[in-house]
């Protein structure tokens, strides 16, 4: 009998992250995958950093996701000669790269969550604990921004300092400009306390102000939180509901809208439209 779904002939390539060259220890954290012949290459990153942040505490781990948003937009773009090349130029000298390797694939999908599974992202032989705080309210809003398409189309990580003065060390998590308006979105964690709303709240007339002057648009900034119960802040734990409501006015007082993780879904199919996706 023949087979209806023959298997094709890849070849794929490891990422690793090796943040000392000397001790060359490093992690997979991606996964270049491409059918033998083709000039279009599929690319995906581990979405999970807690084994990058066990070997390397101080990684940069969203400047590896704008790395693979790079990667991504320049391997559709680059004619297959200039693979190896192009690859050399977008990697930065902690992610290595293995040499290719053959395999036979069901589908370019399929072999990617294979490969994902086999060397990026095994399953854990003891239960990993979930996200908390700030980390846990960032993954959502990537997760619904991803659902609809556009995870690609935002800025990241953006700099305050392009918009208020030099030195401000503070990133917003994400952004996008449709029409006249700036909309940026920050994972803002009321878990621990109030100091990352207050410094958001501090920073946003200057940032307001900033956008502006260089984008010569208004911006719209936008805290995403958790919902009160999930941090236990109910009426049944008055000192608990008390904080939490002073985070929010804080933010709102400063112009800030204040969602939580349960309105991404909107915010995403918002993003959507917006993008014209």
């Amino acid at each position: 009998m023949v087979n209806q779904n023959p298997r094709r002939e890849c070849e794929f390539q490891l990422l690793r992250y090796v943040p000392d060259a000397v001790r060359n220890e490093g992690v997979h954290i991606g996964v270049i995958l491409r059918e033998q012949g083709a000039t279009h290459a599929e690319v995906r990153f581990t979405r999970d950093w807690r084994r990058v942040r066990c070997l390397d505490p101080d990684a940069d781990t969203a400047l590896l996701e704008g790395m693979e948003n790079e990667l991504r937009l320049r391997l559709q773009q680059e004619p297959e000669g200039r693979l190896m090349r192009l690859l050399d130029e977008s990697l930065s000298l902690n992610v290595q790269m293995t040499e290719p390797k053959a395999y036979l694939a069901e589908s370019l999908p399929a072999g990617m969550e294979e490969l994902m599974r086999l060397y990026v992202e095994p399953q854990p032989r003891e239960r990993v604990p979930r996200l908390s705080g700030r980390a846990a309210i960032h993954s959502r809003m990537r997760a619904e921004f991803e659902h609809v398409g556009v995870w690609d189309l935002l800025r990241k990580r953006i700099a305050a300092s392009e918009y208020t003065r030099s030195g401000d060390p503070l990133r917003i998590d994400v952004g996008y400009r449709p029409n006249g308006v700036v909309r940026m979105f920050h994972a803002v964690s009321l878990d621990l306390g109030l100091e990352a709303a207050k410094v958001l709240a501090f920073s946003a007339a200057a940032l307001r102000a900033g956008v502006e002057r260089v984008e010569k648009a208004q911006l719209e900034l936008t805290a995403v939180i958790e919902p009160a119960a999930r941090l236990g802040a109910t009426d049944e734990e008055p000192e608990r509901l008390e904080v939490y409501r002073f985070g929010v006015a804080t933010m709102e007082e400063n112009q800030i809208r204040v969602l939580t993780t349960s309105d991404m879904g909107r915010v995403a199919e918002t993003a959507r439209r917006e993008l014209r996706l």
